[in-house]
């Protein structure tokens, strides 16, 4: 039985699609799934609309995990229903569902070539082996992989193990892709590379996309939205950049980047607006400038706050120069872009910080 339904609005329609959240193609309906006396996701409710690429992001322990099981149908929820394209599938097995999945590990059947790890879902939906032989071939040279069909996956790379993972999980042209962790096994240059390969995919494929991880820098560049989990339960859902620069949480501030929470400061936090009560002002560290104190005012310093403060720290890491600033009894973190010209501060030396009004942010504690 195949519980999916293809939807008839077309793609002309996907904008209208955004305004009408009930017509998302996934669903969870306050969804609970008990261990025992442990919720590992606690009343959960969210929709997925035709085509996003959402991707679930939290630390270890928060329920992203559980929940991406819990649409594959590898786990049952304790309460509430899971809908795709309005029709429950809470009580359908994972085989039932029509979907492709992407492993951390790949789970690649070691002892079948490239070639027979993707014709074999083609082959399980009863696909003529002419018609699967084509369809392999369009796939392999999709995803840079024309010279391997007949190598074993313990003679591939990586990245290349990534690749036929996949290709498998697209080539049934299943309209839903799960993706557990997808690049956590690859080394960073790898990882940069495979998130280009992945959001050119699903720009290619436009599969419904839900991926879990725990890679902040991932999220940001791969999804359309994110929903930041805690302890089983949604924190915050946003576009990534939006989720970046307007965090509703402390915890959300932290997890997504750095934030320096502007708490118990020796210095008076002027601000544009008045500081909402039971929250924390906060401020990224890229939105604060280092200079030297006598250095010239901003045209816009009319807009700014201004600071004396001593350099504590300085990490160089490439692209990008850290500093600790201690201001007070408080360390603020900047991080500049490195350019040629820059003035560098070392430990020990006196600098201004300053930043704009409109930067600053409130958390809820």
């Amino acid at each position: 039985m195949n519980v999916y339904v293809k939807s008839t609005i077309p793609l002309a329609e996907d904008a209208a699609l955004e305004k009408n959240p009930v017509s998302a193609e996934i669903e969870f309906c306050n969804v609970t799934k008990m261990y025992g006396a442990v919720a590992a996701v606690k009343d959960v409710s969210l929709k997925v609309r035709r085509g996003e690429f959402l991707t679930i992001l939290g630390p270890s322990g928060s329920g992203k995990t559980t929940a991406l099981m819990l649409l594959a149908g590898f786990v049952a929820p304790s309460k509430g229903d899971i809908l795709i394209s309005g029709k429950s599938v809470a009580a359908v097995p994972s085989y039932h569902r029509d979907q492709g999945i992407v492993f951390q590990n790949y789970a690649l059947f070691p002892h079948l070539t490239v070639r027979r790890n993707l014709e074999f879902p083609l082959e399980m939906r009863g696909m003529k082996t002419a018609n699967r032989a084509a369809r392999v071939e369009r796939m392999l040279e999709r995803v840079h992989l024309n010279d391997f069909g007949e190598r074993m996956p313990s003679q591939l790379s990586g990245g290349q193990q990534q690749r036929v993972a996949l290709a498998r999980a697209l080539i049934a042209d299943a309209p839903i892709l799960l993706l557990d962790e997808p690049l956590g096994a690859l080394d960073r240059n790898l990882r940069e590379q495979m998130q280009g390969e992945i959001k050119a995919l699903h720009k290619e494929f436009g599969k419904t996309t839900i991926c879990v991880t725990h890679d902040q820098e991932e999220a940001l560049t791969l999804s359309d939205r994110i929903i930041v989990m805690r302890g089983g339960r949604i924190e915050q859902t946003d576009a990534p950049e939006a989720l970046y620069d307007r965090p509703t949480t402390r915890f959300v501030a932290n997890f997504l980047g750095e934030a320096n929470l502007l708490e118990g400061s020796d210095f008076k936090l002027e601000c544009e607006a008045a500081q909402p009560s039971a929250t924390v002002a906060m401020i990224r560290p890229e939105r604060i400038c280092i200079v030297a104190p006598a250095a010239p005012k901003r045209a816009d310093g009319g807009q700014r706050q201004s600071v004396i403060g001593t350099v504590d720290d300085m990490i160089y890491a490439g692209p990008l120069r850290k500093y600790h600033v201690r201001v007070g009894s408080s360390i603020l973190t900047v991080r500049e872009h490195v350019a040629s010209g820059q003035q560098i501060f070392k430990p020990g030396d006196q600098v201004r910080l300053e930043w704009l009004r409109s930067d600053v942010r409130f958390v809820a504690d």
